[in-house]
């Protein structure tokens, strides 16, 4: 199994481990991460979620040989990025969180990095635009022209840099992301799960009408470079591990 579930008093922990492919996720494992965050939102006597992936990596996204990203009913891509959560999840980030990983963490409520942890979104590389919520919730997470040069380059974002930009919530020492995630976790757990819910729901409320707007801009991106030479020729020069050769067709 490539998602480890594992219970901790009222905290669900959902480990990503599929390391050998840097966490990328397929089928199966989006299916398990669905799994856990329906075990997640269904129990009442579990009250906050943490996701994580190794010690060396969070998730490098979509893994590309598997085709594009799954969806699962509950949850969307990944079985994550579209669920209407009301319990808390805390995203633990070591290593890269790039592509699908960072759109990973963006669909959290609180994110802890470790030092070391990296951020970028580098599917213009490929030919390609992000398809899981990034288009829309990192120009929320970050100053408007940090998230354009995220999208538009493939840039890099620190962890320290994430936390200035008010995207990480705290940084921890390098291996320690997962133990800072269960630090917050407790203190969620001190306040009111009812009242914790009811925050949660009304601040997904008032975000909705955006988030609609933002998938229908996503699926008017990607109807754009589908079937575009630009999308073949970086996706094949990434499995062909060379330069992508832009024709702007």
């Amino acid at each position: 199994m490539s998602v480890r579930q594992e219970v901790r008093d009222r905290i669900l922990v959902v480990h990503i481990e599929r390391e050998a492919k840097r966490n990328a996720i397929d089928v199966e494992t989006a299916l398990g991460i669905d799994a856990a965050l329906n075990r997640l939102d269904d129990d009442p006597e579990l009250w906050v979620g943490v996701l994580t992936g190794t010690r060396t990596v969070f998730s490098a996204g979509t893994d590309l040989k598997d085709g594009l990203d799954f969806r699962t009913e509950r949850g969307g891509e990944y079985g994550v990025i579209r669920r209407r959560r009301v319990k808390p999840l805390v995203a633990a980030v070591e290593g890269v969180a790039f592509g699908g990983g960072f759109e990973i963490a963006l669909a959290c409520d609180l994110v802890v990095a470790s030092a070391g942890a990296r951020f970028a979104l580098p599917e213009t590389l490929r030919g390609l635009v992000p398809t899981s919520g990034a288009l829309f919730r990192v120009i929320r997470a970050l100053p408007l022209h940090v998230a354009k040069e995220l999208l538009i380059t493939g840039a890099e974002l620190s962890a320290e840099q994430a936390r200035q930009f008010g995207f990480v919530n705290r940084v921890t020492e390098a291996g320690q992301a997962l133990e800072g995630a269960l630090a917050v976790a407790e203190e969620i757990c001190a306040s009111s799960p009812v009242a914790v819910r009811a925050v949660l729901d009304a601040v997904a409320a008032q975000l909705a009408d955006d988030d609609r707007r933002g998938w229908e801009e996503t699926a008017r991106a990607m109807e754009t470079i589908r079937g575009s030479a630009d999308s073949r020729e970086g996706i094949a020069a990434f499995f062909e591990r060379r330069e992508p050769r832009w024709t702007g067709r």
